[in-house]
């Protein structure tokens, strides 16, 4: 609760109305908690920077330019993420429980943090949730030594019963940036394979990474490249084709998202479909584990399972997190909360 009031106070101070503020500390604490700290209050000090840059607009006028009973499209005008991806997962959830589905484009949108937190809103709601995101390049192609698509994360949840919330949240890269910036914070390496240097040379100096390289090769590129087809391209706003054919430049920061939600008691009883997903993960799980495995696990499993360790003994933050987060405090005049005082 302190890191989400001190999150709060730190977006307040840069512009963001105080329910807009809430919007955005909640969003990053929520990684946190789950252990997914490349999405989480690690992003402050670079969220400040944009706007002082003039990329994230604290103000935005977002607004819905095209509706129809399913679908939306929805001009951002450089909001914060969270803030314009939250309003736009309800309205989609909002379709869906009247018409099945619900589908919005959102363009012109900045970093969302964590998907996972906006597929599992649908989730919440008893319905299937889908969001995915795109940007500039900033992961090479395969075959490729220099970036040509985004590394476009995706989330998909749906509703279990005993297992709460089956949720994948991945990148379409093998690691997000934001993990490359957690062992900057951390001062070690990251892992052969991760990243290219600005000459397109493999590196494991998180400081000289400069290009993601794709999961699975063809296939986390080919992902990437359909996931800009299907949101930037919908959205009249190629982020790709500019940079690729040297024809322009993008706003730094700017992201064309999609988030959508599926209502399954539109094809059959919801009960009986969470019960499908309980017996689906149990199948799973008891499948015969490989030598040196003691688990099997599902997607958003460990997550939930730090969640509850942090929520009974709190937020462990690298030692580079908690610097920048305090300088970020004393130039904007922010109390720091007392563990990171």
């Amino acid at each position: 609760e302190e890191l989400e009031a001190f999150a709060a106070a730190v977006f307040e101070k840069v512009g963001l109305s105080p329910q807009d503020a809430a919007t955005e500390a909640h969003v990053l604490v929520w990684a946190n908690l789950r252990g997914i700290d490349s999405h989480g209050v690690l992003r402050i000090p670079q969220y400040v920077a944009s706007v002082e840059r003039g990329g994230m607009n604290p103000r935005a006028e977002i607004r819905i330019e095209r509706e129809t009973p399913a679908i939306l499209l929805i001009e951002a005008d450089h909001a914060f993420g969270p803030v314009v991806t939250t309003f736009a997962m309800r309205r989609v959830i909002a379709k869906a429980a009247q018409i099945g589905i619900g589908w919005a484009v959102i363009r012109n949108t900045t970093h969302q943090g964590a998907m996972g937190y906006y597929a599992s809103m649908a989730a919440e709601e008893w319905m299937a949730g889908l969001a995915l995101v795109c940007n500039p390049p900033n992961m090479a192609p395969t075959g490729a030594r220099a970036a040509g698509v985004h590394n476009s994360p995706i989330a998909i949840a749906v509703p279990a019963k005993r297992y709460g919330t089956l949720v994948l949240d991945m990148a379409t890269s093998v690691a997000a940036f934001g993990k490359i910036q957690l062992a900057i914070d951390k001062g070690v390496p990251i892992p052969l394979g991760w990243a290219l240097d600005k000459d397109g040379n493999p590196t494991t100096d998180p400081q000289q990474a400069r290009i993601l390289l794709p999961a699975g090769g063809y296939k986390g590129y080919g992902l990437a490249l359909m996931f800009e087809c299907l949101s930037s391209l919908f959205a009249g706003n190629p982020l790709l084709e500019p940079i690729l054919l040297h024809e322009g430049t993008v706003r730094p920061g700017t992201q064309n998202s999609v988030v959508a939600a599926v209502h399954i008691a539109t094809f059959g009883d919801v009960e009986a479909y969470r019960e499908h997903v309980d017996r689906l993960i149990e199948g799973i799980k008891s499948l015969p584990k490989a030598e040196g495995v003691e688990e099997i696990m599902v997607p958003g499993e460990p997550e939930q399972r730090v969640l509850a360790e942090r929520q009974a003994q709190g937020i462990p933050l690298p030692e580079g997190t908690v610097r920048n987060l305090r300088e970020v405090a004393l130039r904007l005049g922010v109390p720091l909360p007392e563990a990171l005082a």
